[in-house]
């Protein structure tokens, strides 16, 4: 007798249906910017927010840090404890430092930067006059820089073992070893003083008259831009020798293009990229440059602004100056990072395709 086994049943023809998680309605669902531009940009602002409230912190602990009473400044003679205890009630310094921190943001989020300890006015009339003072001094530097140094630049590559390139590079390092003061006293006496072609100190609006406003920015402006000058150049001469002797060089000239289009519409283009990840480096210290070269030829900019909160212990204001300093660095960054996209359209932002 034999044992039969029983029959194995027949698998289901229809398959267990997947269960699906909750998730939020397709309505609520957060989109990326379908523009990878907008997203780069959208991201970039974000993290600029981020670092300028981190800086404000490092700046307001930073600046509480620093050895000597404000009190004491303000108080003048009357430096009685009845006195002093009434200067810190009626700025605020008796309070705790993060009541202080608070109170500040708080204030700054509306436009207000507080009051000036030291002429009794409000910190953003004093940024107002003295911004535009910097803004042009900055531009004209940058302008003197980036006309000089790429054009210095371009010729030392272009004439390699020459003496254009000798004389090019022994200018850069010229630029680079001579201090800003000392640049700054030469060219007074020189140019100021023996031949008075140009004002040594002061400041006039463009405004008013453009001609005399020239006069006194041309000199600041060369003593600012020089440093920065040199460093355009020799990033524009290395990235120049790179370019030239790329493969798509030697095939533009093989097709029959002009010497000033390869150099100006191939080679130079291509070098721009590395140019500008510079200028975007050294614009930070052409900033922090202004404060010296302010004070050597006396305008009424950032750099006297600064000054004399240091020496005043004008909280209010020096913060005031350091905050809009770090978001205009920040704010050229990020101008920076999207003339990539501008000079090379090869350049990915964000990881994505344009």
């Amino acid at each position: 007798m034999t044992l039969t086994q029983p029959a194995e049943s027949a698998p289901s023809a229809e398959p267990p249906k997947a269960t699906r998680r909750p998730g939020l309605p397709a309505a609520l669902k957060l989109r990326a910017p379908r523009n990878p531009m907008a997203a780069y940009l959208l991201r970039r602002l974000r993290q600029s927010v981020i670092t300028l409230f981190l800086v404000s912190v490092v700046v307001f602990a930073g600046i509480r840090a620093l050895p000597g009473d404000p009190a004491l400044a303000l108080a003048g003679e009357e430096r009685s404890p009845e006195a002093l205890a009434a200067i810190r009630a009626e700025y605020g310094l008796d309070d705790n430092i993060v009541i202080q921190y608070g109170r500040f943001i708080a204030h700054a989020l509306t436009g207000d930067l507080g009051t000036s300890s030291r002429t009794g006015l409000p910190v953003s009339d004093a940024i107002a006059e003295a911004l535009p003072v910097t803004l042009e001094l900055a531009a004209l530097s940058l302008l003197f820089a980036v006309v000089l140094g790429i054009g210095a630049g371009v010729v030392a590559a272009v004439r390699r073992g020459r003496p254009e390139e000798w004389l090019a590079n022994a200018v850069a390092l010229l630029g680079l070893s001579v201090p800003s003061f000392w640049l700054g006293i030469v060219l007074v006496l020189a140019f100021a003083i023996a031949f008075p072609v140009f004002a040594a100190s002061g400041y006039v609006p463009f405004g008013t008259d453009p001609l005399d406003n020239l006069r006194r920015m041309v000199l600041p402006a060369v003593v600012l831009g020089s440093g920065l000058a040199a460093v355009v150049m020799r990033q524009t001469r290395a990235a120049m020798l790179d370019s030239l002797s790329a493969d798509y060089i030697r095939t533009a000239r093989a097709k029959g293009l002009s010497r000033r289009e390869v150099i100006g519409g191939h080679a130079l283009r291509n070098s721009l990229v590395t140019v500008v990840t510079v200028l975007g480096l050294q614009l930070g210290h052409l900033i922090s440059g202004a404060v010296v070269t302010e004070q050597i030829f006396v305008l009424p900019g950032f750099g006297k602004l600064t000054i004399d909160a240091v020496f005043t212990r004008d909280y209010a204001t020096l913060q005031g100056v350091v905050l809009c300093t770090s978001a205009a660095y920040i704010l050229i960054n990020l101008l920076v990072d999207v003339a990539y996209s501008v000079i090379d359209p090869r350049i990915r932002l964000g990881g994505a395709a344009r």
